[in-house]
């Protein structure tokens, strides 16, 4: 859905305006925050005359380099960064700053966005520039990944509880699971590295506001937490991991045991068939009246034993 929002500055109010109309009305230094998602590119040119800056196209905003990823000149920063669906879906967003304005540019919904744009009408003082409104973002953004990360560490620990509980029936689904968890633990990794390199970048630059510089601090310190947690989260997956193997494991030398059992047991009563089975002239039971049941009554016994020292032995 294409929406373009103006958020700009009113006697000591924020308003919001959904035309580039208002750039006529308003003074550039009223402006605070201009948020396009998914506009035509004639908005694009126009905003790029007006602030006299340069939106990257969609192939830019996803390169992975460090140089392409955070840009900064003499009086403007650009900084593109991936934000997570909650589906795991990784959205590119591009966030170019200049004279205290703050451009940002992407093509889906974000409930980042969302909540930031609740907090600045909440509390307007908090938000007199582009800057304090991007770092608003990233620390919203942070909240929401270390959000996803607590879910994913409880879906973790309903698997583990549901291995525990099915111990006796373990099968792949469960191995396919842990495969899910594991690249969604990695996809918010990478995640918050992203945002960790971005912010770091950010703190180098001389003229973003000092009294900032706190806030971002805590960004890299709550994203550095959070490597902590998903470093936890790898390590009980693979715990998991290891635990369903040996599960499997187990089962496999439950049914080879019972195979060797059951080979075990027939044995004697074979080797006594084949005996008796052999076509020499001379066996004394073969004419015997009672060789049939005397040749059943001795595999029997042979059975028994074999069942009784398997008894004895714990085996069984």
């Amino acid at each position: 859905m294409s929406e373009l929002r103006i958020f700009y500055k009113e006697k000591e109010k924020i308003r919001i305006a959904r035309s580039l109309e208002i750039l006529k009305e308003v003074e550039k230094k009223d402006i605070i925050w201009i948020d396009l998602v998914d506009v035509k590119e004639e908005v694009e040119n126009e905003l790029e005359s007006f602030l006299k800056i340069y939106i990257q196209e969609d192939e830019e905003i996803e390169e992975i380099e460090m140089s392409s990823r955070y840009i900064q000149t003499d009086d403007s920063i650009v900084a593109n960064s991936n934000f997570l669906q909650d589906n795991f879906d990784v959205e590119p967003v591009s966030f170019i700053l200049k004279n205290s304005i703050l451009v940002s540019v992407r093509d889906v919904d974000m409930m980042a966005f969302n909540d930031t744009v609740k907090k600045m009408f909440v509390n307007t003082r908090n938000f007199p520039t582009g800057f304090h409104v991007l770092v608003a973002l990233f620390e919203t953004r942070v909240e929401y990944d270390a959000d996803m990360i607590e879910d994913t560490t409880d879906a973790i620990t309903r698997l583990s509880e549901n291995i525990t509980k099915a111990s006796n029936s373990v099968d792949e689904d469960v191995l396919i699971q842990i495969k899910d968890l594991q690249e969604k633990v990695t996809v918010i990794r990478q995640n918050i590295m992203d945002k960790q390199r971005v912010i770091s970048n950010i703190m180098k630059c001389d003229f973003f506001p000092e009294e900032l510089q706190p806030r971002l601090t805590m960004i890299i310190k709550d994203i550095n937490s959070l490597f902590e947690y998903t470093k936890f989260g790898f390590d009980r997956l693979d715990y998991l991991q290891d635990t369903f193997l040996g599960l499997v494991n187990i089962e496999q030398n439950k049914i080879i045991k019972i195979f060797t059992v059951v080979n075990v047991i027939f044995l004697p009563p074979t080797l006594i068939a084949s005996i008796y089975g052999m076509n020499f002239d001379i066996m004394p039971e073969l004419h015997w009246r009672f060789g049939y049941l005397f040749a059943y009554i001795l595999m029997l016994v042979f059975t028994g034993v074999v069942l009784l020292i398997f008894r004895l032995k714990k085996w069984l």
